[in-house]
C-alpha cells in the first residue's frame, strides 16, 4: 500500500481512537488519583527515547512488553470501554493476535496488529483517564505533543524510534509499534489520540447520567472530525519532510475544543448576564407609579 494511502488511515485511525471509548468508571480507582499521572504522556516519550538511545537492547525489553501488556487491555476495551462494547467481545483479541502473528508482512496481519495496539491503547488511556485530574491532563498532552515536536525537530526520536519499531520479541507480532503499509507510527501516538477519546467521554466529576453520556459523545464527534481534518492536511508536510510528529494534530483538536468550549461558556455567561439586567429593569419599570 502506498506511502500517501497508508498514512492517511493512519491519521482516520487516531481520529476513531477519539470517537470510540465510552463513559466508564470504577469508583475504586478514584483512590489513586493524582495530578502526577498527567506526566505519564510526555515521560511515555522521554524514557521510552532515552533508554533506547542508552542501551539498543532495550528495545527488545519494550517490545515483549508490549505484546504482554496490549492484548488484555485490548480486550478490556472490547469488552467494556468502547461504544457498543460486549463482554464476550473480548474474545476477538484471540484471532486479531493470531493473524498479526501468522502474516507479519503481509496488509491483513498489519491491519490485525494495528487495530490490537489501538484497542489497548483505549485501555491504557483510559486507565490513565481513571487516576488523572482532566485540567491536568490536558496539559500532560500538550507536553506530549510539544516533546515530541522538539525531539523530531531536533533529530533525536527518528534514530530509536526506528530501533524500537524494527526490535522483534522473537517471532511474535510487533505491538510496540504500528507498521501499516509503507508507513510507520510510534505507540504514542495512537495512545495519545485513545487518551483525547477517554478524556471527552469521562464526565469529569459526579454520575454517568444519560444527558452526561449524549454530551460526552458529541464531544467526541466533533473531536474525531478535528483530529481527522487536521492529522490529514499535517500529513501534506510530508512533501516537505520524512518525520512527522504525530502527536500534534490530537493537541491542536485538544486546543480547539477547549477555546470552542470556553468561548461557548463566556458566551451563555453573558447571555444571562443580559437576562438579568433586562429582568432587574423591569422590575424597577413596574414599580413606579
Amino acid at each position: 500500500m502506498p506511502f500517501a494511502v497508508s498514512i492517511a488511515i493512519l491519521g482516520l485511525v487516531q481520529a476513531a481512537l477519539v470517537a470510540l471509548p465510552r463513559a466508564w468508571r470504577f469508583a475504586w480507582l478514584d483512590a489513586f488519583r493524582s495530578p502526577w499521572w498527567a506526566l505519564v504522556p510526555a515521560l511515555s516519550i522521554i524514557v521510552v527515547v532515552g533508554i533506547v538511545a542508552w542501551e539498543g537492547e532495550s528495545a527488545t525489553v519494550l517490545s515483549w512488553l508490549a505484546l504482554f501488556a496490549v492484548p488484555p487491555f485490548a480486550a478490556l476495551a472490547l469488552g467494556w470501554l468502547v461504544h457498543g462494547a460486549r463482554p464476550e467481545w473480548a474474545a476477538a483479541v484471540a484471532p486479531l493476535f493470531v493473524l498479526a502473528w501468522a502474516a507479519p508482512a503481509a496488509l491483513i496481519g498489519e491491519a490485525a496488529a494495528t487495530a490490537l495496539t489501538a484497542l489497548g491503547c483505549v485501555g491504557l488511556g483510559w486507565l490513565l483517564v481513571s487516576v488523572a485530574p482532566p485540567r491536568w491532563l490536558k496539559l500532560g498532552i500538550y507536553s506530549m505533543a510539544t516533546v515530541d515536536a522538539c525531539f523530531v525537530a531536533a533529530d533525536l526520536l527518528q534514530g530509536p524510534n526506528a530501533v524500537l519499531s524494527a526490535a522483534a520479541p522473537a517471532s511474535l507480532p510487533h505491538l510496540q509499534a504500528i507498521h501499516l503499509g509503507d508507513a510507520r507510527m510510534g505507540f504514542g501516538d495512537l495512545f495519545v489520540a485513545a487518551t483525547l477519546g477517554c478524556l471527552l467521554a469521562l464526565p469529569a466529576d459526579g454520575p454517568i447520567s444519560p444527558f452526561r453520556v449524549d454530551l460526552s459523545a458529541r464531544r467526541q464527534g466533533v473531536g474525531a472530525g478535528l483530529v481527522a481534518a487536521l492529522a490529514l492536511g499535517f500529513d501534506l508536510l510530508f512533501f516537505a519532510v520524512e518525520t512527522l510528529p504525530a502527536t500534534v494534530p490530537v493537541a491542536l483538536a485538544l486546543a480547539l475544543l477547549d477555546l470552542a468550549e470556553r468561548r461557548g461558556s463566556a458566551w451563555m455567561a453573558g447571555e444571562g448576564d443580559q437576562v438579568d439586567h433586562s429582568e432587574a429593569g423591569e422590575g424597577e419599570a413596574d414599580a413606579e407609579p
